[in-house]
């Protein structure tokens, strides 16, 4: 279930909110939550929930045992297992047949091993999982005694299958005692219709667009259309996901920090990534990158954690060749950055230190999206315009009768969607609402387009059929 699908509009969602509402307490409140957080992610993958149960109930048994260890030697050893133990699901889902089959080729074998299908959003219960664990150990959280509050923690369903990846430290409190209030209903119904209509109304239209492009080897434009289109479509759709899982947090009383802040204003591509899918970064940041010693044991060692860490980010998002290319990328760009380049981004102005990092993740985004290794360097190929045809080197050429034609036909829209991806309208809004005197319009002009836009989008999905969410793969 997808919550810009009509069953979790129309059904799942004021059913839920009904039950919960009618109920009084914290405990009442739990229980229907996790209820419906296990419904909502059976919905479509039943067998899927015992997946998610297992990954929860080795993190609590294990936190458990090592925090009743006497011996710090005994605690080191249990919390590793239950790191080995809780990641064993993740790694085979996801990377045992890749790896499997990498190795089989590597000594000529002919044996392939089929991928089995992911359960959604494995990756990011997984982590969460294990977030919890670690905080456990190093004695920055209570241990969870109660099975039920740890697995409502995990499957919470408004960010179980596409994040943001919450740390326990961030809801601990809030799932013993917790309340909303009118302004969070209100807020955090507005966050959710916002997100809706980007995903609708922006993201899936982007999505149309690209699939109607054609191979993005075919022109110089195409290969960069290619790479705008999809980078637009990626923000508004992860990003709104985003906003309607914050929005559905704090309606039933949950503080979940934000992941986007306006990524494509970066000034450099480390500033990009401290603002693009903020709990992934701060999830390896945290257990990763800080525990190789980070940036305190000299440039090298600093050079190679980063490597470290951006493969691993790559190889997150899924097992194939272009993730790792694509991690390894950021990895050498960073590095980049923090060593022989430092100074010169600080001192580049910030109009061209934008413009060279919208072009470094235009060209990332060709690496992230053409999963194909052979398509994605006939992409990087024409975005050089450069065409390579039966053997021979030629110029890629402009523009070709295809990419004019999908051109033409959605004309200014991946323009506006650009304007829209930049806080000017936040900005405006502030404006107005700083004005006394236009404080009522503007609150009045803004729950009106809301509303045109919640009633636009679920028109849309009645007569649409394209609406896929592209983090749910991960």
């Amino acid at each position: 279930m997808v919550f810009s699908s009509l069953t979790f509009l129309l059904l799942f969602l004021p059913a839920m909110l009904a039950v919960y509402f009618a109920c009084r307490g914290v405990r009442l409140r739990n229980a229907v939550l996790l209820i419906g957080s296990l419904i909502f992610y059976a919905w479509g993958e039943p067998v899927f929930v015992l997946v998610m149960a297992f990954v929860t109930l080795v993190v609590y048994a294990g936190t458990l045992a090592f925090s009743a260890a006497k011996k710090n030697t005994t605690k080191r050893l249990l919390f590793a297992v239950t790191l080995i133990v809780s990641l064993a699901a993740l790694a085979y889902f996801k990377y045992a047949a890749f790896f499997v089959n990498q190795i089989a080729g590597l000594f000529g074998l002919s044996y392939v091993m089929q991928t089995p299908r992911l359960p959604i959003g494995i990756s990011f219960f997984t982590f969460q999982a294990i977030s919890y664990a670690v905080d456990a150990y190093r004695g920055n959280v209570r241990v969870q005694k109660k099975f039920s509050h740890l697995l409502l923690y995990v499957s919470c369903f408004p960010q179980l299958i596409a994040g943001p990846i919450v740390q326990y430290a961030d809801i601990e409190f809030e799932l013993e005692e917790r309340q909303t209030t009118l302004d969070d209903f209100t807020g955090g119904m507005r966050r959710f219709a916002i997100g809706l209509c980007k995903k609708v109304l922006v993201a899936n239209i982007l999505g149309e667009m690209l699939s109607a492009l054609p191979d993005a080897g075919a022109s110089f434009s195409a290969g960069w259309m290619t790479s705008i289109v999809f980078a637009l479509q990626i923000y508004f759709d992860f990003s709104a996901y985003s906003d309607m899982a914050i929005g559905l947090g704090r309606v039933l009383g949950f503080r979940y920090q934000e992941n986007f802040r306006y990524p494509y204003i970066s000034r450099s591509v480390s500033e990009f990534w401290r603002r693009w899918h903020i709990s992934l970064g701060q999830f390896f940041r945290e257990y990763v990158y800080f525990p190789l010693g980070g940036s305190r044991k000299g440039r090298h060692r600093t050079t190679l954690n980063l490597l470290l860490v951006w493969t691993l980010t790559g190889l997150w998002h899924g097992a194939s060749w272009n993730f790792v290319l694509w991690g390894l990328y950021y990895g050498v760009l960073i590095a980049l950055e923090h060593g022989v380049f430092r100074y010169v981004v600080k001192r580049t102005p910030k109009p061209i230190g934008i413009l060279l990092t919208l072009i470094a993740v235009l060209v990332g985004w060709a690496l992230f999206y053409q999963t194909d290794l052979a398509a994605c360097a006939r992409q990087l190929l024409a975005m050089l315009g450069i065409a390579h045809q039966n053997g021979a080197i030629a110029f890629a050429g402009w523009i070709d009768a295809e990419t004019l034609h999908v051109l033409r036909t959605y004309t200014v829209f991946p323009l506006v969607a650009g304007v829209l991806s930049l806080p000017i309208l936040p900005a405006l809004d502030r404006l107005l609402r700083q004005r006394i005197r236009l404080q009522r319009t503007a609150q009045l002009l803004s729950v009106l387009l809301l509303t045109a836009g919640v009633v636009l989008s679920i028109m849309n999905l009645v007569s649409d059929s394209y609406n896929p969410f592209l983090y749910f793969r991960f």
